[in-house]
């Protein structure tokens, strides 16, 4: 049978191609994916923890410039792996959770330390496994103010934190935390966590780890309001609110936790007859330079219904408690980020894997980053 001349031709090209590789050094590695990012991080540089539902086995933390509009790259981490920034800004921690057989086999757990430059990893600790496997948030890991430790959150069901030193790179202790959840840092040797008989426990390290006193604090009545226990930190000050919209603020900044007084979303007549309340994953943020705060807002609230997303962002200001606007995204929002500079913008994770970007000073809708997630859980920032 004879041979068409077409795939002749393209044999004989394919024959001189391979000898002329042969005869000449070897081709240079490609850079592709190699470009490393500025440091310091913009504080405006966002990444979106995406625990991507239609493949649970392995999520992603997408990077994005929100300012350009434009994805910087990308991190793989393990089953619905928490996330956190250090606050040096040189690293992204992850506590990944990975299996021999992919989905089955021998379990392996380790915090990963990823350079905020490359998106590469520096540096990992294999952490005892019991990690909390569950829908990631934001306080499931946690830094110390000085980055010397990493908190992460168990549970088996029992509660507990494992401390990691970043500094020696090794597992440190185990706090057991029985009856609470999550670890909020606080400074460069406590964390707190939030306790189902409605106290809040602080825990107080020494400089290797170890537990040297503990307490507990009264915060909220449980059998009187659902409160939410994704809270949103500015420095040492934690705002939590309730499905309901109550803000309940903690201050733990001294010795004790000062509990600042409680106020309400929704106050006007007109907004609590048509059912407003707060919903979303990660529903509030704060931006600290304008001292305001946000809130995904939804009418017609129904109890179950609380973590529905919106595209309506209630303003508030923190001194006067007082709604002093609104805005409003082109998709509905599940998780919201303020970053912290002098020209602060609003961070959105939509439900289309979009991310919409406010500008906070102009106090308008700038853009929205199109489809650079599947299931964006919450957004961080430097």
């Amino acid at each position: 049978m004879r041979t068409p001349r077409l795939i002749r031709r393209s044999a004989l090209v394919l024959g001189l191609s391979l000898l002329g590789l042969g005869a000449h050094a070897e081709l240079p590695n490609d850079s592709i994916g190699q470009e490393t990012l500025p440091f310091p991080p913009s504080p405006h540089r966002a990444y979106i923890v995406d625990a991507e539902f239609e493949n649970l086995v392995t999520g992603r933390i997408t990077v994005v410039d929100p300012e350009s509009k434009r994805m910087l790259g990308m991190i793989s981490t393990g089953f619905a792996a928490p996330s956190t920034l250090g606050r040096d800004g040189k690293y992204l921690y992850t506590a990944d959770l990975y299996y021999s057989r992919g989905v089955r086999g021998t379990r392996t757990d380790v915090l990963t330390a990823w350079n905020t430059s490359t998106l590469s990893p520096d540096w990992e600790v294999v952490i005892p496994s019991k990690r909390a496997v569950m829908l990631p948030e934001p306080h499931a890991l946690g830094t110390s103010a000085d980055d010397r430790f990493v908190y992460i959150y168990n549970f088996t069901p029992s509660t507990s934190v494992t401390v990691v030193d970043t500094q020696a790179r090794k597992v440190v202790s185990e706090i057991a935390i029985p009856g609470c959840v999550l670890n909020y840092p606080v400074g460069k040797r406590r964390f707190a966590s939030l306790c189902g008989d409605g106290n809040l426990q602080v825990v107080t390290l020494d400089d290797a780890g170890q537990e040297t006193a503990r307490s507990h604090t009264a915060f909220f009545d449980p059998n009187a309001e659902k409160l939410v226990e994704r809270a949103y930190a500015v420095g040492d000050t934690y705002y939590f609110v309730s499905t309901t919209g109550t803000v309940r603020a903690v201050d733990f900044s001294g010795e004790q936790p000062k509990i600042i007084p409680a106020w309400e979303l929704v106050s006007d007549a007109a907004d609590k007859k048509a059912g407003w309340a707060p919903g979303g994953w990660q529903f509030v943020a704060v931006s600290p330079k304008l001292n305001r705060l946000y809130a995904l807002m939804h009418d017609n609230h129904e109890s179950m219904k609380w973590e529905d997303p919106s595209p309506v962002i209630w303003v508030f200001d923190l001194k006067t408690h007082k709604r002093i606007g609104t805005l409003e995204a082109p998709a509905p929002v599940w998780s919201l980020r303020a970053t912290s500079d002098d020209k602060p913008l609003l961070l959105g994770a939509n439900v289309t894997g979009g991310l919409e970007v406010f500008d906070l000073t102009s106090g308008k809708h700038s853009g929205t980053v199109e489809k650079i997630a599947k299931t964006s859980i919450y957004v961080l920032s430097h």
